[in-house]
């Protein structure tokens, strides 16, 4: 597989230099969707995972309807913390993306953030197998927003 579920290495060592802001008012993150097999804007497969460091054209899925190059801006969920009697998670999340009136075929996508310089990674989603449109709405839905759930989480 060439695409695979991952929270960027990168971006664990760029919380530590306080690269991402993911505040009501800090940093804009961008989701870009991708193919697997040649079916983006090249003939090239998408190649994302834990080393992934910043957004990348290679393999991204053609424009389509509101899908346009660089992928769509995400709602941020406030960061929270949960904590237990014997530990404390801090977690993120984004509201659900959708893109209207596409054509759209992707296998993955890649959350980075559009207020760095190179656009840093966060993390890559892989949808476990091609998800579709066709002249329709594609939807990320993202799951709940909590120290279980969450898309980002710091246990």
């Amino acid at each position: 597989m060439a695409i695979a579920q991952a929270m960027c290495t990168s971006f664990k060592q760029e919380l530590m230099l306080g690269t991402h802001n993911f505040a009501t008012n800090g940093n804009a993150f961008k989701l870009a969707l991708y193919a697997e097999g040649g079916g983006g804007k090249s003939s090239t497969t998408a190649t994302l995972g834990f080393g992934t460091t910043a957004y990348t054209t290679t393999g991204e899925i053609a424009n389509s309807g509101s899908y346009t190059a660089g992928g769509g801006a995400l709602t941020k969920v406030a960061p929270s913390v949960a904590t237990s009697t014997s530990t404390a998670t801090a977690f993120t999340d984004f509201a659900d993306i959708s893109f209207t009136t596409a054509t759209i075929t992707a296998m993955g996508a890649l959350i980075y953030n559009d207020s760095s310089s190179g656009n840093s990674a966060v993390c890559v989603l892989d949808f476990t197998s091609n998800k579709t449109s066709t002249s329709g709405t594609f939807t990320v839905q993202f799951p709940t927003a909590d120290a279980t759930n969450a898309i980002i989480r710091i246990a």
